[in-house]
């Protein structure tokens, strides 16, 4: 795994709810206490996700479609992934899978071993059309998963004040949905997700709906995020330019049925020259290989 040596890497209205103590909520969520005490013992570049001979078949009244197949997959604790493929092969299928939003015909999703079934709070998930509650505020917004979780009032505002900073968004934590533009709002959901500490933070093209200049800024943001936190994130995308940009590893699918065509070390430290000869050559060797790919022909 490649990191910048010099970076230290270290719809409901609960307001009325009561407010729990720490040690109420841990009561109520003994399973997530042991977790995270199980996931901290699995260090920085050791295995944190195994995906085994993943396969999704999608069933209807007259066929069966087999969306993903034979799926492997080991993912260390601190990388960034990105997959990348033609459109259609089932790229975010595979996300939806690890999220727990869609139950695996066959094959197993382990996080620190522990076999994925269903959603859990272990998997952080951000979407590209931003998925947020327009009646609340940046700051609402962001705590709305600590509040589900039974988290103490002055724990979730400390949390949520943190990561809002983190984003660059604390002159606009009081702020409503409607008034933030498009990146603005992408910065909140990643705010929301990272807040609640996930062991794997899944983004969905989360930078696909954003013009040129807003995208490049925010993929600065995420590494700016990375250099501050220890995350580990698989990044689905249809841009080689952004996979080379953030990735430690670019997964490289075939048409569908989704499979491994194959892994690219990307070999160069972060912060990254898009306009270098090396990273403009593996821009155009990646993309040759994927227009093989295209499901078109």
């Amino acid at each position: 795994m490649n990191k910048d040596e010099s970076t230290p890497r270290k719809m409901f209205d609960f307001r009325k709810k009561p407010m729990q103590s720490a040690d109420d909520a841990a009561a109520k969520n003994p399973k997530t206490e042991r977790r995270e005490k199980f996931y901290a013992d699995i260090r920085e570049g050791e295995t944190l996700l195994d995906i085994t001979d993943l396969r999704i078949v999608f069933k209807t009244d007259e066929k069966e479609i087999v969306a993903v197949d034979s799926f492997t997959l080991s993912v260390k604790k601190g990388e960034l992934i990105s997959i990348i493929g033609p459109s259609g092969c089932g790229k975010t299928t595979i996300l939806r899978a690890i999220a727990g939003l869609i139950e695996p015909t066959g094959g197993s999703i382990r996080i620190g071993g522990n076999e994925c079934k269903g959603p859990g709070s272990d998997r952080g998930m951000i979407f590209q059309d931003f998925a947020l509650f327009p009646w609340r505020t940046v700051r609402k917004n962001v705590e709305f998963g600590m509040e589900i979780a039974g988290i103490p009032k002055e724990e979730r505002s400390e949390r949520a004040e943190r990561y809002i900073k983190l984003v660059g968004l604390d002159k606009f934590k009081d702020a409503r949905v409607h008034e933030l533009s498009g990146g603005m709002k992408q910065r909140v959901g990643i705010a929301r997700a990272f807040v609640n500490h996930p062991e794997v933070t899944l983004m969905d093209e989360p930078f696909g709906a954003l013009d040129a200049q807003t995208r490049n800024i925010m993929q600065a943001q995420l590494l700016r995020i990375l250099q501050n936190t220890e995350q580990t994130i698989i990044f689905v995308t249809h841009s080689v330019d952004e996979a080379l940009f953030l990735s430690d590893r670019v997964v490289m699918l075939t048409k569908r049925p989704a499979r491994i065509n194959r892994i690219i070390e990307v070999p160069w430290p972060r912060p990254r020259d898009r306009s270098d000869h090396d990273f403009v050559e593996m821009r155009k060797a990646i993309l040759d290989e994927l227009e093989k790919e295209n499901v078109m022909n």
